[in-house]
């Protein structure tokens, strides 16, 4: 019998252990890269809380040790596609009556988890996988994640006492149902959080979950699903499967009970999967929710004004951080040219103090990039700059190498012109393009900042002056979903900096807010009337002379 009101109060979020040296956060976690570099892991598909293995192995080596071998995932078919989808809908009922305190508690126990037993595993499996660093998984993998879980059941809690008024003689209620259908979440490489967010948080509001990570993510979500799996989810409710994103897409997107997507990869893939949906608008039973974030070209705008120290900073974490893999890195910065020499002169030496190498060192602060595919295109564009006649030059790095893993220095570009590809195109790696203008034309430099690239996603702005930190606020009010003052455009913290961009950006439903989690529910309102009209006259009606 339930006879309580429930609630969740509003949490902190997770403190960032510094795995200093002597630290006992060092020591475990060093302790679990051994032991995950000692075991050849044989990671399943979950389909229905099962574990399900196909006829086709695939390895898992680092990005930056590619001769080891981590162990091998199964990839999937249309066999498993179908089976996921049909695991899904089988458990929609039961875990759409399931009692909020029930499900709630479900993500609350995977949080603790991931925070105290889980949490040298998991960041251990990032770093391996992912090739991040010590720090980048600490804030990722255990504490953004971590906060994710914990601020959306409060979120949630807080959006189901919203309810509306209920005058004398009625009782007014609103139900915060589940979406009709299954939701499909398709997960990036770089960030292990974004892995577990986009499946739990639809899960969370009572949705059931088809869930298909990138495959160079694959060895850290099998760990985030262990952990789902231990803190009592129910079978079918969230199912991890391994099949090729088109072939996914092909089947999830024709399928009549399709009820969404929740969404965070490349503009292109993700402009098609809203185009498919919509040619299948008339197969499905309720209009799908869209949610996505895709990508950025996130600038930096230095004023006359601002601190040169500050800038280098800023410039040195915010581009080169996670090998610049973050939707949010800085890939372009615009430097007035009374500011322009001491700041090049400054990063440039801070770049060489930069160590790069294997995760498992962990004085190494640049590590490698996701995979070759990757590594090929970023390079691409730093050959590119070698042969721009003039238009583009590499004032640092610009070196590369792939025999032992997917390494690439990194590299600061200047382009004298506005245009030039690398201050446009997406890059996604450790390059960092700078421009210069003249002091006095800082105002219609905005103007090419904000027209130059199609993404809004981050922003970062560097002033002294608070009369210019205003205006330029107001003038790229459309620039950027998350702008930053004097401060980096990276590392946004859930509860703090809601996440997500405009334009080529995505969708801006805010992950790490109420926001995201009302594309997840469909309200229902009910009118209870206590005493029932008898009679279908008004006042009105009557006759005056009576």
């Amino acid at each position: 019998m339930q006879n309580g009101y429930f609630q969740f109060a509003e949490p902190k979020n997770e403190p960032v252990l510094n795995y200093a040296p002597g630290s006992p956060e060092r020591a475990g976690l060093k302790k679990a890269l051994a032991e995950l570099k000692a075991t050849h892991r044989d990671i399943p598909m979950y389909i229905d809380g099962k574990e399900v293995r196909s006829n086709k192995k695939v390895e898992i080596r680092p990005p930056h040790e590619t001769s080891h071998l981590l162990g091998h995932f199964y990839a999937g078919d249309e066999t498993h596609v179908h089976q996921a989808i049909d695991a899904a809908l089988a458990a929609r009922e039961t875990w759409a009556a399931t009692s909020w305190e029930v499900r709630a508690n479900i993500f609350m126990k995977a949080a603790e988890l991931l925070a105290t037993k889980y949490r040298f595993k998991m960041n251990a499996a990032t770093m391996l996988g992912q090739s991040k660093n010590a720090y980048q998984a600490e804030i990722d993998s255990a504490c953004e994640l971590i906060d994710f879980l914990r601020f959306n059941v409060h979120f949630l809690t807080e959006i189901y006492k919203q309810q509306p008024l209920s005058p004398q003689g009625f009782h007014n209620r609103l139900e915060y149902r589940p979406l009709e259908g299954f939701v499909l979440a398709v997960t990036p490489f770089n960030f292990s959080a974004i892995g577990g967010n986009l499946p739990t948080a639809p899960a969370m509001c009572g949705n059931v979950v088809v869930w298909k990570p990138a495959n160079t993510q694959i060895y850290s979500a099998s760990v985030f699903m262990e952990i789902l799996l231990e803190a009592g989810l129910p079978d079918g409710v969230i199912n991890l499967i391994y099949p090729p994103g088109a072939m996914i897409g092909d089947i999830c997107f024709n399928h009549h009970l399709f009820a969404g997507v929740h969404f965070t990869g490349s503009t292109g893939v993700f402009q098609s999967m809203w185009k498919t949906i919509g040619d299948n608008i008339p197969k499905y039973r309720s209009f799908p929710r869209i949610v996505g974030e895709t990508g950025g070209k996130d600038f930096v705008f230095v004023h006359p004004t601002a601190n040169v120290d500050e800038v280098v900073t800023g410039l040195a974490r915010g581009a080169f951080e996670y090998q610049g893999q973050k939707c949010s890195a800085a890939s372009r910065a615009y430097l007035p040219a009374n500011l322009a020499d001491e700041i090049k002169t400054k990063l440039i030496a801070e770049l060489k103090t930069m160590k790069m190498g294997v995760v498992d060192d962990f004085t190494n602060f640049i590590n490698a990039v996701i995979d070759e595919k990757a590594f090929n295109s970023i390079t691409k564009y730093i050959d590119n700059v070698k042969n721009s006649n003039g238009q583009a030059a590499i004032i640092h790095g610009g070196t590369y190498d792939k025999s032992k893993g997917y390494f690439i220095e990194p590299t600061l570009i200047e382009a004298k012109d506005p245009n030039y590809v690398t201050l446009c195109e997406e890059i996604f790696g450790p390059v960092l393009t700078l421009h210069v203008y003249e002091p006095d034309q800082w105002i219609l430099t905005m103007d090419i900042v904000d027209k130059t690239s199609p993404y809004a996603l981050t922003g970062a702005i560097f002033a002294k002056d608070r009369h210019a930190i205003e205006y330029m606020t107001k003038r790229f009010v459309n620039s950027a979903g998350n702008f930053y003052i004097n401060d980096k455009p990276t590392g946004a913290v859930v509860g703090q900096q809601p996440f997500g961009g405009a334009r080529a950006s995505g969708t801006n439903d805010k992950a790490g807010s109420a926001l995201n989690l009302y594309r997840w529910l469909s309200a229902r309102t009910i009118k209870e009337t206590q005493v029932p009209a008898t009679n279908y006259r008004y006042p009105f009606h009557a006759d005056q002379a009576d």
